[in-house]
C-alpha cells in the first residue's frame, strides 16, 4: 500500500480507560493490533444480569457520563490496564486497584456492579433506541432492546471478528471523525453544539475537503505522519448517546434526528443506518500524534454482514 492523497490534519485524540465514562484528550497515543492501548480497558458489570454497563441505557445508567476516568500511568500495549482514577459524577473519586472499587461503584449506581477487564464471552448490553423514525432497519423506537456487541457479535453472525476475544470495545477496535462533518451538520442544525465530545470517537481529523469526507474513506487506508495506519471500515451508526448531556453539554435529540435524516448509509449490507463518522481496523502499528498528516490510500478490506432487521 503507498499513500498519497493528503486528506487532513489529526487535531484531537482521544482514549477511553472505562467503557461509556468519559475519557482523556491525548496528544499521543498507541495504535496496537487491537487499537488505541488503554481504550476501554476497563468495563462495569452488573451484577444481576452479567451485562455491561453502557449509557446506550441512560435510563438504568443516567450516571455514566457524569463519571470521568484518567490513568495513573501511560498503558503499555501487550500488558495489562495500569490502574485508573475514575472521579465519580458525586465527586467521589476511587481507583481501579482499590480493594473496595466495587462497593464503591455499587453505592453510587445503586445497584451491584463488578469492575473488568474482559467482556464476557456471550457480551450483551441493554441499548434504548429513541422515538426516532428511521434509527435502524426494524424500525425499533421507544424500546430497549439486547444489543450483542463485540467478538460475540461476530460469532453470532457467523463471520471472523475484527475485535480481540474479551475486548470492550463495541463492534470495531477505533473511530475516526472529521471536523468538517462537524460542521456541515453544524449547518444543518444550527441549534445544536456538535461537539467532537459527544461522538466519543478517538481520531479527529480536520479535513482538507468539505462535507461528510469520511464517507469516501470507507475501504481505504490512513496513514499518519510517524508511520502508523489504520483502515476505514464501515461508516458508524450513532446511537442514543450522541443525544445525552455531558458536561456543559445539555441534552439535545435534535442531533440524532437531523443524523437520521442527513446521513443513512448502508453498513455493509445490514441495512441502512444514521451514520456519523467511520469505524476502522489498525493497520501498521504505532504512535499517533496531533498535529500528524494524514494520508488517503487504498487497502484491502471488506465485511458483509447478514441484515439484521
Amino acid at each position: 500500500m503507498t499513500a498519497s492523497e493528503l486528506v487532513g490534519t489529526v487535531v484531537e485524540l482521544w482514549r477511553f480507560p472505562v467503557k461509556s465514562m468519559l475519557g482523556e484528550k491525548l496528544d499521543t497515543v498507541e495504535l496496537t493490533a487491537g487499537g488505541i492501548a488503554g481504550d476501554r480497558a476497563y468495563g462495569i458489570v452488573d451484577v444481576a444480569t452479567g451485562k455491561i454497563a453502557s449509557a446506550k441505557h441512560p435510563r438504568l445508567w443516567p450516571d455514566l457520563f457524569r463519571c470521568r476516568a484518567t490513568f495513573l500511568a501511560p498503558p503499555v500495549p501487550g500488558a495489562a490496564p495500569p490502574p485508573a482514577r475514575i472521579e465519580l459524577g458525586d465527586g467521589t473519586v476511587v481507583r481501579t486497584d482499590d480493594p473496595d472499587v466495587d462497593a464503591v461503584l455499587s453505592r453510587y449506581f445503586g445497584r451491584s456492579v463488578a469492575q473488568t477487564t474482559a467482556a464476557p464471552a456471550d457480551y450483551t448490553i441493554a441499548e434504548y433506541h429513541p422515538d426516532v423514525e428511521n434509527l435502524n432497519p426494524a424500525g425499533d423506537r421507544d424500546v430497549v432492546v439486547d444489543e450483542v456487541l463485540g467478538s460475540a457479535f461476530f460469532n453470532s453472525v457467523g463471520l471472523p471478528s475484527v475485535v480481540a476475544e474479551g475486548a470492550l470495545v463495541d463492534l470495531f477496535p477505533l473511530s475516526v471523525l472529521t471536523t468538517s462533518s462537524l460542521r456541515t451538520f453544524a449547518e444543518l442544525t444550527p441549534g445544536s453544539d456538535w461537539d467532537t465530545r459527544r461522538f466519543r470517537m478517538n481520531v479527529i481529523i480536520e479535513s482538507v475537503a468539505d462535507g461528510l469526507a469520511e464517507n469516501d474513506w470507507v475501504g481505504s487506508s490512513l496513514a499518519f505522519g510517524a508511520g502508523a495506519s489504520l483502515i476505514a471500515a464501515l461508516p458508524t451508526p450513532r446511537c442514543v448517546m450522541t443525544s445525552l448531556a455531558q458536561e456543559e453539554l445539555p441534552r439535545d435529540s435534535a442531533m440524532l434526528k437531523s443524523i437520521a435524516v442527513h446521513n443513512r448509509l448502508d453498513v455493509a449490507g445490514a441495512g441502512l443506518y444514521p451514520c456519523f463518522g467511520v469505524y476502522a481496523v489498525p493497520g501498521q502499528a504505532g504512535p499517533i500524534h496531533a498535529g500528524d498528516q494524514v494520508r488517503l490510500g487504498s487497502a484491502e478490506f471488506a465485511l458483509t454482514i447478514p441484515p439484521l432487521g
